[in-house]
């Protein structure tokens, strides 16, 4: 059983360092763009995804280890909220 148990950590510690790659060239994409256009609802295409990799990714596996992490969902979904308003902002001024 603790065979088991090592072998879905090793991978879900594997899928998030894909997903903190993937979301950071994301990020890293929108930021270029936007330094070589400067066109403002890049910018917040950079924000909103920033703060949805932050929030979903770093905060969400921070927060998942301590034993009440009501606190920390609640940090966790607010920075995701915020994140998808950037990105709906961002659409909305293209």
């Amino acid at each position: 059983m603790e065979k088991k148990t090592r072998l879905v950590q090793e991978i879900h510690y594997a899928l998030l360092a894909i997903h903190l790659v993937v979301g950071f060239a994301l990020v890293y994409l929108a930021a270029k763009a936007f330094k070589k256009t400067k066109y403002p609802p890049m910018a917040l295409l950079v924000l909103g995804f920033s703060l949805i990799v932050i929030g979903d990714t770093i905060i969400g596996d921070i927060v998942s280890v301590f034993q009440d992490h009501v606190i920390g969902e609640i940090l966790e979904e607010g920075i995701e909220i915020a994140g998808f308003i950037a990105l709906i902002f961002a659409v909305k001024r293209s």
